[in-house]
């Protein structure tokens, strides 16, 4: 069934996979929301896929409980439903945990985790209405890790647990399943004023059993293909896109 008419809220798209995301479900004829933190980013996006579809742009920081309610309030306001939820903001801090502080563990639980659980405690009564989907964006750093990622890793590690949470408790009304990227280039989705060219070495794309370093796109096609009728059976669901490296037997020889 088409995804036409949908509506939806995608936090986080003003770059990167989240900006993806909004450009594949423009093509497919579903309203927009971006909620973005980074003005600069959400008004620049807005502005590049006006042509493309019903898009509007809402500044959102969504570890503020109030700014998530007013982000709902004014989605409903302007377009009277709520079919989607993507919850892919997400902030990074790769410090060595002697000089990571409290408040930036709390900073990026907030926006990583907290965010998803706010965002869909304010849009669940409108999802059920439209018996829609939510997807959030973890990562393979929830099951794996390399040094200096406490609290990223501790974020989408949470996001894997709320997710099939979320499954329980708002089915069947609401699907919930939630996407884990691996290496994801985003270098050429950044906004203008820090985008720049893709710089990947051989190596960087044949360590990928798939053969290349993903790219947003490859995140994008798999989140239209959940919320659409097509997965009306998947839900509780985790999957991993990263080009087979989570697979992949490491041994120093």
């Amino acid at each position: 069934m088409s995804l036409k008419d949908k509506v939806a809220i995608v936090t986080g798209a003003g770059q990167g996979i989240g900006k993806a995301i909004v450009r594949k479900f423009l093509q497919e004829g579903v309203k927009v929301i971006i909620a973005e933190i980074d003005e600069e980013a959400g008004v620049e996006t807005e502005k590049e896929y006006v042509a493309l579809g019903s898009v509007k742009y809402i500044n959102t920081d969504v570890s503020n409980e109030n700014q998530v309610k007013n982000m709902i309030s004014e989605t409903i306001k302007f377009y009277g439903k709520i079919d989607i939820l993507i919850n892919n903001a997400g902030i990074f801090d790769g410090k060595h945990i002697t000089e990571l502080s409290f408040e930036e563990w709390n900073r990026v639980l907030g926006v990583n985790l907290s965010g998803a659980f706010l965002c869909a405690k304010y849009a669940a009564p409108y999802l059920k209405e439209t018996k829609g989907s939510i997807i959030n964006i973890a990562s393979t750093r929830a099951f794996m890790s390399e040094p200096d990622t406490e609290a990223y890793s501790a974020s989408k590690g949470g996001i894997f647990a709320l997710s099939h949470s979320l499954a329980i408790r708002l089915g069947p009304d609401v699907r919930v399943n939630c996407i884990s990227p691996g290496w994801i280039d985003v270098t050429e989705w950044k906004k203008s004023s820090q985008r720049k060219k893709a710089e990947l070495s051989e190596i960087d794309h044949k360590q990928h059993p798939a053969g290349r370093v993903g790219k947003p796109e490859d995140i994008a096609s798999l989140v239209s293909y959940l919320v659409s009728d097509q997965s009306s059976f998947i839900t509780g669901a985790n999957f991993i896109v990263d080009g087979g490296m989570t697979r992949k037997m490491i041994y120093v020889e």
